[in-house]
Parts: structure tokens; sequence; C-alpha cells
């Protein structure tokens, strides 16, 4: 496959409501999305990165100055280009996993497009739908996040996630446990602890969570082992996960139980495999993360989802949990779960009057 030309897409798509994390509150999805198009097909991408290097060091504009000067520049000199070859060509440059997913998600749904097969198939897909949590923010009562989890409930989610950060936590999690019972319950601290709060968070052990997932800086691996050995409850590695070596490495220290996997974070969904393989091999589960997927990443998402070492409900959720209109056709939750795509490629495309009504800007880039 000959790549012709890339257009870069910047939207702009306002939540819901606010989405609040340990990091910062979320009130629009600004995003980037790649479309690339070949003498075979053309395919499209989306790009996680946040508006500020908040999450992680990427953001919008610096994905986009790096696809626009450096990433797509490499991909067109490639005569005989593949999805496999993708990174690749792109490993001389360093980090920007999120820009590099996106192109790579690009070329892989322009090649399985053209020839017909579909994402999920392509992974090694084991499920035709996959079960569904739903990830709650941080709220300004308590009040209001019960309200917030128990409507998430009736419709149908399976699983809930707490954000969490020092001075909401135990309460919080006391509350939805005591409204809500033996509900599969987790909590998410997005790197806003450290060891020094080992005993703090043991505080919550007696509630029965499923794991607390990314309590310490992304970088402090041996301070994620350190608190494993004094916490019950399971850690889960997010953050400090950015390709299948780190995983090893976490896996071998002991620094986590779990493994949330986010395609966009370690480069794509081909690594996303490699990590899943990984952690089958080492007896860990994963499940599948979410960073305000559109419909685009969402589809992804689902089918890889679907591979058998995912065995916990992912942050997979319906397009209208963050969305009042998507750009793809809605995903919509059927008894807690998400069908998995069986289209070509990534198995959706974007629709071009909402496409249309929430692009910012274009730019065309020949080959």
């Amino acid at each position: 496959m000959k790549l012709t030309g890339v257009e870069l897409r910047r939207i702009s798509l306002p939540l819901v409501a606010p989405f609040r994390t340990s990091f910062g509150t979320e009130t629009t999805r600004d995003a980037v999305l790649v479309r690339v198009v070949s003498t075979e097909a053309e395919g499209w991408g989306e790009c996680v990165a946040m508006s500020g290097p908040l999450y992680s060091s990427e953001y919008v504009d610096g994905a986009v100055d790096v696809l626009r000067r450096f990433f797509v520049p490499a991909l067109g000199a490639v005569e005989r280009l593949s999805a496999v070859g993708v990174a690749p060509a792109l490993a001389k440059f360093h980090g920007h996993r999120m820009a590099k997913a996106a192109l790579e998600t690009a070329v892989l749904d322009a090649e399985l497009r053209a020839e017909g097969r579909p994402l999920a198939r392509e992974l090694g897909a084991v499920h035709d739908r996959v079960p569904c949590g739903v990830s709650v923010g941080i709220m300004d009562s308590i009040g209001e996040l019960l309200d917030a989890v128990g409507g998430y409930l009736d419709e149908g989610y399976l699983r809930i996630k707490l954000k969490i950060q020092p001075g909401w936590d135990l309460e919080p999690v006391a509350a939805v446990r005591e409204r809500f019972g033996d509900v599969l319950l987790q909590v998410d601290a997005n790197t806003a602890y450290s060891v020094a709060d080992a005993r703090h968070l043991a505080r919550l052990d007696p509630f029965d969570l499923l794991l607390i997932e990314q309590p310490l800086d992304e970088e402090d691996i041996l301070g994620h082992a350190e608190l494993a050995r004094l916490i019950k409850t399971p850690v889960c590695l997010d953050e400090s996960i950015t390709s299948a070596r780190s995983a090893a490495a976490a896996i071998s220290l002991g620094a986590c139980s779990i493994v949330n996997v986010k395609p966009g974070r370690v480069g794509g969904y081909l690594e996303s495999r490699r990590i899943h393989d990984v952690c089958v091999a080492n007896g860990i589960p994963v499940w599948c993360g979410g960073m305000l997927e559109t419909g685009l990443g969402r589809a992804a998402n689902v089918a890889l989802a679907a591979l058998p070492g995912f065995t916990l409900p992912g942050d997979t959720s319906a397009s209208s949990r963050y969305y009042k209109t998507d750009i793809t056709t809605p995903f919509t939750l059927q008894d807690g779960h998400l069908p998995v795509p069986t289209a070509p490629g990534i198995g959706v495309v974007p629709l071009p009057d909402e496409l249309a009504a929430v692009t910012t800007s274009t730019e065309w880039l020949p080959l």
C-alpha cells in the first residue's frame, strides 16, 4: 500500500456533563482525527491526546505538529507500507505514542478495509460483544455522586469506576458501597497519591474493590510494588504501562496484578495486543480503558476488548455517556454490553453531517 495523502482534522465536541479527575475538568473534547488515503483504500484514526499535557506529556497541538512535520513525511517515504511497518518507520522518533497510534490505526483501518477484514478478527477477538463499565468523575457532593451512579446502573452498566483524589476517596466509596451494595466497584487515582499514603489507601480494603488504578506517579514502579504489599486492594497500572516491555517489567517487580490497556497511550492496537499477550502469559487480567473517544476510537477499543484476556468490564461506555451526538452511528448499551463491529477495518465511518458540524479545521498533506 502506498499513501497518497493524509488529512489532519481538528474537531471539538461538547461533553454532556463536565468530567472531573484529579488532574482537571474536561467540558469539551478537542481532538485530531487522522484520515489516510492510499492507492487502495482510506482509513481513520483518532488521537486521544488532551488539549493540555495533564494526563500525559502529549497534547493536541503537539500531536498535530509532530504528525505534520515528522510522522506523515516518514510514512510517505515508504513505498510498500503496511500497518505492521508503521512502528518501525517511526521508531527513530522518540515518544508521541498517541500521535503514532492515531496514524497506525488509520493505516490499519485502510489496510483491513482494502482486504475486507474486520479489526476484531485481525486482533484475535473471541467475543461478539463486550461488557461495559462507566467512569464517574469527581463530584461536588456525595448526593450528586449517588444520583449519577444510580443513573448509570439504571442504564445497565455492569461496573462503576470512581475517580478519586486526596479528600475525595473514602467517603464517596463508602457511600456508593452502602447505597448500591455489591455492585462491581473500582477506583482510579490518576497518580494523585504517594507511597506515604499507603496507610490511608489501606482503609479502602474493607470495601471489596475490584482494583485501585494508578495510585502513584507513572514513573514510580517500585513504589507501586511496595504499595501492593501494603494494601489488600489489587493495584492496577494505567499511565505506567506504555509498552509490552514496561508491562513485563511491572509484572516481574510485583507492581501490579491487573493492567489497564489504553491503545493511544501505548502507541496503537498492535502494541496493545502484545501487552495483552504478555499479561495473559503471566496470568494478569487486563481491561480496556477509555480517553473520551468518539465513535471512531470507541469502535476500535471494543474490538480490542473482545480479546480473551480482557476479563474485566472496560471503560468502553456507550456514546451517550459523553456525547449528545457522536460523529459515527452511536454505540448503544444492550444488556450492559456493546456489540463488536463486524464491518471491515474498525467497522465504522464518520457521518458526514455530524463530522462537519464539529470540525474546526482540516489540513491536507499530499504525499
